[in-house]
């Protein structure tokens, strides 16, 4: 069965925080931890974005987008949210 990750996306940031986090969506797909991003509203200030991946790729998953938020100073921008099944 896959695993659902979620990050919750600040909306409102500039373009240079705006590129860290686009490249960490594509990076996620380069690695294929998963083929698709989806993007929805959670409320006015945050877009939840959610993703299923491998059950075998979950903790290599987490352990890679809690290093990029860290490494790209990107605690104020993005949190993980959940990773369920």
């Amino acid at each position: 069965m896959d695993k659902t990750i979620k990050l919750r996306v600040k909306k409102e940031i500039g373009n240079e925080e705006e590129l860290k986090v686009l490249k960490l969506k594509g990076a996620l797909i380069v690695k294929k931890y998963t083929e698709i991003i989806h993007i929805s509203d959670e409320n006015e200030d945050f877009y939840l974005n959610s993703f299923s991946s491998s059950p075998a790729h979950k903790k290599e998953v987490v352990d890679f987008i809690l290093d990029y938020i860290s490494n790209h100073n990107l605690t104020d921008t993005i949190t993980l949210v959940s990773a369920k099944n």
